[in-house]
């Protein structure tokens, strides 16, 4: 069985050349993926998908306009119905082949299409952004749920982010049971705001659900957990600060090490296999994109400065949560939880 992915062709810093690549080697990789590109014919290298051997896997849909970060993203996704990313979105909409959407462009305008154009899955109260971490026990992952798409959010939403990135960790990940931490300024069950004190307890008695109660920002990382949830705003701040320190750690250590003497390089060069691991380990290209949970299909939103590499694992990624049924799971989810 195939599933169709749809690819917005213009979106991200680097498109489309990289979108195109990211394609061929999501295809070359996974032969079951079947890819609906859209975006400037007139700008996308149609020769190379041509020349291609996997060009029967591909359908190119012509559009000439594209959403922009400048653009407001409500505005832009009623009024640009040319746009790639309007028109990515209509096919995901009507095409009940499309399991569903990668795009690298303006993650306001992702977020509101998903919403306006696909549709939340009934019962869940928001969507949210949930993009998935390196730890540093092994091969690991922690999935961080909300990550920026809800900036204010409710005692009921950050449980549903709980179903919702629950049901991601066992469809993506594979873990049968799911240990859940909510995201606060300290481990005891009392700590925390009052929306998070809200929010524990009904984690809390959700029966469904695998909680081990509140972590720290510090053990976000750590492994001991799958899931972390928090509102959009602390998540999109603890994410930026992972990432900025990732930077600044190998910043540092380039520095010392060009800095000191011939002991100082020939300690590299031993330790050189050790940091290309740990780099590889914190690539952000190689992880995939965040996924926008709580719509009626996958729809992944993929870093805006990814490559290629980057592009394809988001492409494999989406293929294989519409493959073990996403949506329905957390439409399975949900209704255990209304009921």
């Amino acid at each position: 069985m195939n599933y169709k992915i749809v690819v917005d062709a213009m979106g991200g810093d680097y498109a489309p050349e990289e979108i195109v690549k990211g394609v061929l080697e999501a295809l070359e990789e996974d032969k079951s993926v079947e890819v609906i590109l859209v975006g400037d014919l007139d700008k996308i290298d149609v020769a190379s998908i041509d020349a291609s051997q996997h060009k029967s896997r591909i359908e190119l849909v012509d559009a000439k306009d594209v959403i922009t970060n400048d653009d407001t993203p409500t505005t832009a996704i009623k009024q640009k119905k040319e746009s790639s990313l309007v028109k990515a979105f209509d096919r995901v909409a009507s095409d009940a082949e499309v399991g569903g959407l990668v795009s690298a462009g303006s993650t306001g305008a992702v977020l509101v299409g998903a919403f306006m154009k696909v549709g939340r899955i009934k019962g869940i109260s928001r969507p949210a952004l949930a993009p998935m971490l390196p730890t540093v026990k092994g091969d690991k992952k922690v999935v961080l749920c909300d990550c920026g798409a809800n900036i204010d959010c409710k005692a009921i939403n950050l449980h549903h982010f709980g179903i919702m990135a629950s049901a991601f960790s066992k469809s993506m990940l594979g873990v049968e049971n799911p240990r859940i931490a909510l995201l606060s300024n300290g481990t005891e069950d009392h700590k925390g705001t009052e929306l998070n004190q809200e929010a524990f307890a009904l984690l809390k008695e959700d029966p469904t659900l695998n909680f081990a109660g509140n972590c720290e920002a510090r053990e976000i990382l750590s492994g001991d957990y799958d899931v972390v949830v928090t509102d959009g705003f602390n998540g999109n701040i603890a994410l930026k600060s992972a990432e900025g320190t990732a930077g600044a750690i190998f910043s540092i250590l380039t520095d010392g090490i060009m800095s000191g003497g011939l002991r100082m390089k020939l300690g590299y060069l031993l330790l050189k296999p050790v940091l290309r691991v740990v780099k590889r380990k914190l690539d952000y290209n190689a992880q995939g994109g965040a996924v926008f949970l709580g719509c009626n299909k996958v729809i992944v939103k993929t870093h805006g400065s990814s490559k290629s590499k980057s592009v394809s694992a988001s492409i494999i990624m989406a293929k294989k949560l519409s493959e073990a049924g996403l949506p329905d799971l957390i439409k399975q989810g949900i209704t255990r939880d209304v009921q």
